[in-house]
């Protein structure tokens, strides 16, 4: 009978202490993650420390080619989705090009801001406001 309360007892502090490591690994996890955030995207696709060794004209450069690229991609899966299997053709052969493009130019916006370069989004007009 003894043997039985015994085991009853170890049993629940065992769970105890799984529960409490568990939470305290979850915890660990969730601030680690917040703490790598910083200020490169979270991708996928893209590499993050991929273009750190480019010039600003480079970078203009690789922007205007990607946003080509996505424009792109858009047309053809807007012209897919005009079929009637164009759902399909979109997931299969276009989305996945269209999720990196989009990662890149993340990327590619988040290197700019970090070099102080001037990209289309940042440029100033040449005309005054009168």
């Amino acid at each position: 009978m003894q043997d039985k309360t015994s085991e009853r007892l170890f049993t629940r502090a065992a769970g105890r202490v799984a529960l409490a490591g568990g939470a305290w690994l979850l915890g660990a996890a969730l601030l680690a993650g917040c703490s790598s955030m910083g200020d490169s995207p979270v991708t996928v696709f893209a590499d993050p420390g991929k273009y750190q060794y480019h010039s600003c004209e480079q970078i203009v450069g690789q922007q205007k080619y990607w946003s080509n690229r996505q424009a792109e991609l858009k047309q053809l899966m807007d012209k897919a989705d005009q079929s009637a299997s164009g759902a399909v053709v979109n997931v299969l052969a276009y989305k996945a090009d269209a999720v990196a493009a989009s990662e890149e130019l993340k990327v590619l916006e988040t290197t700019a801001r970090a070099k102080n370069c001037e990209t289309p989004a940042t440029w100033k007009s040449n005309s005054t406001i009168r």
